[in-house]
């Protein structure tokens, strides 16, 4: 369904009725038809794109899913891919096939996002819409799905995700670092894309008003504008000054501590920690635990709410049953999380680092290892107890495990005997041997290839999660509006009001408590947007005047190596000015007259050969070979070239111009210079010089190079059949039935 059809005249953006109308569901199990039969054998992202692969497979099928002009077919075909990635975990047999076609869909989705980059509100529309899969399916297939997963309603809004989201969810990075989707995620990160979000799934949804995709203009914005709280720039500085007063409050708290009661600072953190844990749980209810977690710093936000949520679970025990221990751990559970806030404020300066990047990935693996390596050797401490439960126990084993394994292998030798005199030391010694040796090289090695592989993709790795912080930014939430502690009190007063007032009546009053507890802030966001972000003017006007300032300086200071390192050197400047000047000026450098490389496949014109002293007569010619060729001229004629076409007329007949734009052309076309000397009297003397000129002629013919073209050509069409034939075979397998269940 065309988009650009249906826009009224003066609309920016489809409407609601527009995109309910887009059928999402019929284009899935195409695609997934069209995939399976495209490929058949594991294929890299390098053999995917190839030129033979992408002329065969790939663009045909974008071709066709082009032409349906449907928005929600970059959806699609992410929804499709992660299918594939589904069954790549699930059938190992399968899982490299799959993973090619995973792939696959990932490119065809980057081919069809071309066609929609027309208009910047149509690419902003196609990535970030909601879709239902299941819009457009029949009946039948809506109940079906129905009884599978056991829901009453499978076509409500809590199952729409956009485009971008699934990229995300799919881990697309290729797709998300594109030009395209990253001209709309800075567009949405820096605020110049107006829009908002259907909420599905909020604490509090306010969906009263949708503002339409629109480019924003504050010439036209209110000044007192909420809905620039919810900008991902904007918000991520806010949200990294709630840490720090959370970290300042956690300070304090500790500093303060006492068990017996609840000091003042201790009530200010509780305050601030549980604002905290309300912004983090809605933000994963929000997108789900899926986008949630592929956020760096979700890991380090969540394990801090953990910590706090056991803080005032054993303060609460502590207070409830009069146990001064219990408060006490309570305290000293909660200074862990100092390891946290700590972090994530330092990592905050230097989040584009491939060291950050690849460190949750390098923490995953680490432990998982050690999970797996526990479990390994649980078998060995079990051993280790039932030979000396008298004088050893769990605990005592396990921490002498964890102490050889982090490099303390004499231990090893010094207490193997008080095991068993005989098994204990070899027990211990090839535990030693396996945890320093074997194991741990094994882990550098993992961890190398971890932090390789990321720094080899670190470009894509930074997009993805800048892709994924700006999605989480772009929040439908009412409770985002606010800013912690102001987000609990917004949250206790309209979670009961949306159950009692009109969606009209809950949209103002929302409003007003935004730009109540928000009014500082939005008052710096507008004379910020107003003034600094749009005061161009002042700012040339400044780097003018600097500019001045320093021409006017003495040349022996500006000469000064201090100084030039500043504010850069001379050369520079020549060079930046030299691409900055527009200059319509043609100097003629290139001559279009002249023949240039051209000329080696052009014939020879009639002013290069020597003049005949002898009268042409038409009676008598001297018939040439490229005589016969010129009635067998190409029908499809090129009407592209520079030269202006040349029309010759004898006293017999009129010599056609031909065109000389392609080599094969060039070199079978009759030579203007032979077809005016052809009819020239037979003397000896005349004959002899039209001779000689055709034979020069013919020497300087590029037929080398004709030749390598052509045996280029043929080995491109070679490796497109053999590539046809593997797929034909391919498929032809996959048709024909087994042998013995046709004797049978």
């Amino acid at each position: 369904m065309d988009f650009e059809g249906q826009l009224a005249p003066g609309q920016t953006a489809p409407t609601q009725d527009f995109l309910a109308t887009v059928k999402v569901f019929p284009l899935i199990p195409y695609l997934k038809k069209d995939v399976i039969s495209a490929i058949d054998t594991p294929l890299s992202w390098e053999q995917l794109t190839a030129a033979d692969v992408n002329f065969a497979v790939v663009r045909p099928l974008a071709n066709k899913y082009a032409r349906l002009r449907n928005m929600a077919v970059i959806y699609a075909c992410m929804v499709v891919r992660s299918y594939f990635l589904s069954q790549a975990a699930t059938d190992l047999a399968h899982s490299t096939v799959m993973s090619s076609r995973a792939t696959l869909c990932e490119i065809i989705a980057l081919k069809l996002l071309c066609h929609f980059a027309s208009s910047k509100v149509q690419l902003v529309a196609v990535l970030t819409t909601l879709w239902n899969p299941l819009s457009g399916a029949p009946l039948d297939v809506v109940e079906e799905v129905k009884e599978v997963i056991g829901q009453e309603d499978c076509s409500d809004s809590s199952h729409s995700q956009s485009a971008i989201e699934m990229a995300i969810a799919t881990k697309a990075k290729a797709f998300l670092a594109s030009i395209l989707v990253q001209s709309v995620v800075n567009d949405m990160y820096a605020g110049r894309i107006a829009f908002s979000i259907t909420a599905n799934r909020s604490m509090v949804a306010d969906n009263y008003k949708q503002r339409a995709i629109e480019m924003y203009d504050v010439r036209r914005a209110p000044f007192l504008d909420h809905y620039r709280l919810r900008v991902p720039r904007y918000s991520a500085l806010l949200h990294f000054m709630n840490i720090m007063l959370l970290l300042m409050t956690f300070v304090v708290c500790l500093w303060t501590q006492d068990i017996t009661h609840i000091t003042m600072w201790e009530a200010v953190f509780l305050v601030f920690a549980t604002a905290f844990t309300l912004q983090e749980y809605t933000a994963s209810k929000e997108y789900g635990w899926l986008i949630y977690l592929s956020n760096v710093w979700s890991a380090f936000d969540t394990s801090f709410v953990l910590i706090f949520l056991a803080y005032v679970g054993l303060r609460i025990k502590g207070f409830s049953y009069d146990e001064a221990d219990t408060s006490e751990l309570a305290f000293d559970l909660l200074a862990c999380g100092a390891c946290i806030l700590v972090p994530r404020l330092a990592f905050y300066a230097i989040a584009n680092n491939v060291v950050i990047l690849a460190l949750r990935s390098m923490i995953y693996e680490f432990v998982f290892f050690i999970c797996i390596a526990a479990t390994c050797f649980s078998g060995l401490l079990l051993t280790l107890y039932l030979l000396a439960y008298d004088t050893w126990t769990i605990r005592g084993i396990a921490w002498l495990m964890v102490q050889i394994w982090f490099g303390n292998t004499y231990l090893s030798f010094g207490q193997a005997t008080s095991f068993h005199p005989v098994l204990g030391p070899i027990l211990m010694t090839s535990f030693a041997a396996l945890a320093n040796t074997l194991l741990l090289t094994i882990l550098i090695s993992i961890l190398s290839n971890t932090a390789a592989r990321i720094d080899a993709n670190a470009n894509q790795e930074y997009l993805f999660q800048h892709a994924i912080a700006t999605i989480e930014g772009v929040k439908s939430d009412a409770l985002f509006s606010y800013q912690p502690p102001f987000n609990i009190l917004a949250f206790l007063i309209l979670k009961p009001a949306s159950y009692v007032l009109s969606p009209r009546a809950l949209h103002s009053a929302n409003v007003f408590l935004i730009r109540l507890t928000s009014f500082p802030i939005l008052i710096v966001i507008a004379v910020y947007e107003r003034h600094l972000a749009s005061g161009q003017e002042m700012r040339e006007s400044g780097r003018d005047a600097a500019r001045s300032f320093y021409q006017s300086l003495p040349r022996q200071i500006k000469n000064m190596p201090f100084v030039e390192y500043l504010v850069g050197s001379k050369v520079t400047d020549l060079y930046d000015v030299i691409f900055e000047v527009e200059d319509s000026r043609d100097f003629n450098l290139f001559n279009e007259s002249d023949p240039g490389d051209d000329a080696l496949l052009s014939p020879v014109l009639p002013s290069t050969l020597p003049a005949s002293p002898v009268s042409q007569s038409p009676s008598r010619r001297f018939v040439t070979p490229w005589d016969d060729m010129q009635t067998s001229r190409s029908p499809r004629g090129r009407k592209i070239s520079t030269l202006s076409p040349l029309d010759e007329t004898s006293s017999n007949a009129t010599v056609l111009s031909l065109d000389t734009t392609t080599p094969l052309s060039r070199l079978f076309a009759r030579p203007k210079s032979v077809a005016r000397n052809a009819a020239v009297d037979n003397e000896p003397d005349g004959t002899l010089q039209r001779i000689q000129a055709l034979l020069a002629e013919c020497r300087e013919l590029p037929v080398h190079r004709l030749k390598d073209e052509m045996k280029e050509l043929q080995e491109r069409q070679a490796r497109i059949e053999n590539l046809l034939l593997t797929l034909t075979r391919g498929l032809r397998n996959d048709a024909e039935p087994p042998r013995h269940a046709t004797m049978s």
